[in-house]
């Protein structure tokens, strides 16, 4: 089992900087930041840049997977991200991992709403798929042309490419079947959030139903060695409430198959309240344990 920590992209540098080099010196296995311009009950709230933030976090750790929980076309051309990603990777010496979705629709999500109703997409499912194809093809070949429905790209160029070859890896966040469809296809790894539930019973069975769906989707594939991320920030409970709730979220995600879990930092009110102190606490108890046993298991 991998742990995974989320810091969102909400603090000034000079209070960021010190959760993401600490989230490498607990010793967690991978850090994450949203892809949003905005999210949920915070769009009122401080919000930075994605790309910038992580560039800061490759250049000030060291060792640890960084990453995009989850980037969307939302806002998203594939032929402009591309050279994001790519000096995200070359920064962080091929640390960075892609998180890809197919992002929020309606009135509750910021992304779609701040720029109007024509941002409204009624094939949404194609949206995604063309744009997880041509991120893709892009990041493995030299020079891309393609025309599709939503999105096209004449003579585009990818030099220097990926630090990590063929590519940097994706982890497709889906729950559907056409999403499970594209993560089996593309993802090194994928990840659900479950399904919001009242009970953090309901929610594991949701994620146990996913996981179910998800070995379906990889056997059409024929595809077996694929991450298995549970993202915890939809869970009625807060994982990092306290560190025996977190040894639980770690141990009914093992049972269910999965490889890695991913975390919100704790914030002092609100969405993901919490304390600091569990997660140092974490760090010390529960992260040196998960590291032994992956020595272990290692030939």
């Amino acid at each position: 089992m991998r742990a995974g920590i989320v810091i969102l992209p909400e603090y000034r540098w000079r209070d960021a900087e010190p959760k993401w080099r600490a989230a490498e010196e607990y010793g967690f296995d991978h850090a994450w930041t949203f892809d949003h311009l905005g999210w949920s009950s915070l769009v009122d709230g401080p919000w930075f840049g994605t790309v910038p933030t992580l560039t800061a976090a490759a250049l000030a750790t060291s060792r640890i997977e960084l990453g995009t929980l989850v980037a969307s076309p939302n806002f998203r051309h594939p032929v402009s991200f591309i050279r994001e990603l790519t000096a995200l990777d070359d920064m962080s010496n091929g640390r960075f991992t892609l998180g890809v979705g197919a992002g929020g629709v309606g009135e509750g999500d910021y992304d779609t709403t701040v720029f109007g109703p024509s941002r409204g997409v009624a094939r949404r499912g194609t949206r995604f798929r063309e744009f997880v194809e041509l991120l893709d093809a892009l990041l493995t070949s030299d020079t891309v042309t393609s025309e599709g429905e939503f999105y096209t790209a004449v003579n585009a160029h990818s030099a220097p490419g990926c630090v990590q070859r063929p590519r940097m890896p994706f982890v497709v966040a889906a729950n559907g079947p056409r999403a499970m469809r594209i993560a089996a296809r593309f993802g090194q790894g994928w990840i659900t959030t479950g399904t919001p539930s009242e009970t953090l019973e309901q929610w594991w069975e949701s994620i146990a139903q996913a996981a179910h769906r998800f070995d379906e989707a990889l056997g059409e594939q024929g595809r077996r060695d694929v991450r298995r991320f549970v993202q915890t920030d939809a869970a009625p409970v807060y994982s990092l409430s306290s560190v025996e709730c977190y040894r639980e979220f770690l141990g009914r995600a093992g049972e269910l198959g999965f490889t890695d879990v991913v975390a919100p930092w704790p914030r002092r009110e609100g969405v993901f309240a919490g304390s600091e102190r569990v997660l140092e606490a974490v760090a010390a108890d529960v992260l040196p344990d998960l590291h032994t046993q992956s020595d272990v298991r290692r030939p």
